[in-house]
């Protein structure tokens, strides 16, 4: 063993407990630069709506409009232009990064999304703060990494805390953040991973509670508790919903394809503010994020007719926007649209089946977590986080089923979760995104259990067929180590060491997830 590959494991081995300190470090700054950014953000949209309400003519307060959105515009261009890898949603790019098939240059895109996310939603583009969030954490984790001098595989862990930590911090859902973060982007569940990231979405949300307090995101009144009897509806809904995020996932690519033969970027950055201008005198409620219109549908504010006539306007708004590459998430655009789902679903149940409506809220909520459920495929995170950021405990069994259900459905209907689509689009078009090449001769340890019937449960270790110069390492198994070796028989439950190229990591995943993580059928 080399000297480069011994210093890997010594490290690895000898800050367990020392990586839990970085990671609440990690947790802290990331929670106070995604406290500022979406303090920020709140900002912008308050003088949004002053300037908007106060518009009568060609005033100043139009002319103070014209401005804002020239300004916008511009810095928008020059955030886009000056680090490409700044736009969209920015958990894609995360995803990347951690399979080892992009170099995000960290100070770089955390000042241009920063920037240009303030700028994007501010203004009333559709767009979410979670996106922009969890990638300004990961780059805090890396940047924070690269300054200590941290080998590969405590960066890549560092930068799964800032992940976890900046959706902790802009949702304040710390477990929805921890749970994320495993689920979605490092794909792994190990108990040391699972403590550190963790403490970082712990002490980000910490951070977050105590400037914006300790009130849920969505502080819906109400909620009552569906009874069983109305369950099968809650099965009928989710099939809905489980179609509706197939057809949201589609039209995201279609609309992406559009955006694709646009060369020109001011042009790409100015379509969305056409419309955002059209809304602001036709549809003002359709702008921004639209996180008030939540509260809005559950407390029956609008009736089936415009519920129905808002779900298609934000629908079209909100994939128009996000697809142009903009710096904005998708999280919360989507969570509205499943809220107006589950709006226009309760109040016409009322209508033909007989619905109380005192179950509007419940349905509310079933949709935004339906939805996500069938748009990111992560249905234990989207239980979670709508549990989290509505307060409501009392309909948990319902918002698992109708989860599983919508995940089902939309996985039944073939297509791939919204961000494996967008990664794998953007690492196609790498070239438009200034991606810097990754260091070939960076070694880095990936940690893969077998499940119990998976193909390699009772095999031996020399019919995995990995890429070449990928090897097996250790073999932990009931808490006692096994040298490998070729012969080595594995079982379900041991937990494999591998040692690999960083910019094989896509390669051995999907290997793994072949052999190790899935059932034999």
């Amino acid at each position: 063993m080399n000297t480069k590959i011994s210093t890997i494991f010594r490290t690895v081995e000898s800050n367990k407990y020392k990586m839990i300190v970085e990671g609440a470090i990690v947790g802290v700054f990331t929670g106070l630069l995604v406290s500022l950014f979406r303090s920020s953000l709140q900002k912008a949209e308050s003088l949004r709506g002053s300037v908007l309400s106060n518009i009568h003519g060609f005033d100043m307060w139009l002319w103070l409009a014209v401005a804002a959105l020239a300004v916008a515009f511009a810095v928008l261009c020059i955030c886009c232009s000056k680090a490409p890898l700044c736009g969209g949603s920015g958990i894609p790019q995360v995803k990347a990064e951690l399979l080892g098939k992009i170099e995000q240059p960290w100070i770089k895109v955390i000042v241009a999304k920063f920037a240009g996310g303030v700028c994007a939603i501010g203004t009333g583009m559709s767009l979410g703060r979670e996106g922009p969030s969890i990638q300004m954490g990961a780059l805090v984790g890396k940047g924070y990494s690269r300054l200590r001098g941290k080998v590969l595989n405590e960066e890549k862990i560092l930068m799964t805390c800032g992940a976890a930590a900046g959706l902790a911090g802009a949702f304040c859902a710390p477990l929805a953040g921890v749970v994320f973060s495993l689920e979605e982007l490092h794909k792994n569940f190990s108990t040391e991973i699972l403590i550190v990231a963790m403490t970082a979405s712990v002490a980000s949300d910490f951070v977050s509670t105590y400037i914006f307090g300790m009130e849920p995101v969505f502080d819906l009144k109400g909620v009552s508790v569906l009874p069983l009897s109305y369950y099968w509806m809650v099965a009928v809904f989710g099939v809905i919903l489980g179609v509706f995020g197939v057809v949201f996932n589609k039209c995201t690519d279609m609309m992406q394809n559009f955006y694709g033969k646009i060369k020109w970027l001011p042009v790409k950055v100015a379509l969305p503010y056409i419309f955002v201008v059209i809304l602001a005198f036709t549809c003002p409620v359709a702008l921004g994020s639209g996180h008030g219109i939540v509260g809005q549908v559950s407390g029956e504010h609008y009736g089936i007719g415009f519920l129905i006539i808002l779900l298609g306007v934000k629908f079209f708004f909100s994939t128009f926007c996000f697809s142009s590459g903009v710096p904005g998430g998708t999280f919360l655009p989507m969570l509205v649209l499943g809220s107006l789902c589950g709006g226009i679903f309760a109040l016409g149940s009322g209508e033909v089946l007989g619905l109380n409506e005192a179950f509007v809220g419940t349905f509310v909520i079933l949709g935004m977590t339906g939805i996500f459920s069938s748009i990111v495929r992560a249905p234990i995170t989207g239980v979670i986080l709508i549990t989290e950021m509505t307060g409501d405990f009392s309909n948990f069994l319902s918002l698992v089923l109708i989860a599983l259900i919508a995940y089902v459905v939309a996985d039944t209907l073939g297509g791939k979760p919204l961000y494996d689509q967008l990664m794998e689009r953007m690492i196609g078009t790498r070239k438009s995104y200034g991606m810097t090449t990754v260091h070939k001769a960076k070694k880095i340890l990936i940690h893969c259990n077998v499940y119990i019937g998976s193909v390699m449960d009772g095999q031996t270790i020399d019919k995995m067929e990995l890429p070449k110069g990928c090897l097996i390492v250790a073999v932990e198994r009931q808490g006692r180590e096994i040298v490998p070796g070729g012969a080595t028989v594995l079982q379900g439950g041991d937990n494999l060491t591998l040692l690999c190229e960083q910019s094989d990591i896509h390669r051995v995943e999907e290997r793994l997830d072949d052999i190790c993580r899935r059932i034999d059928r």
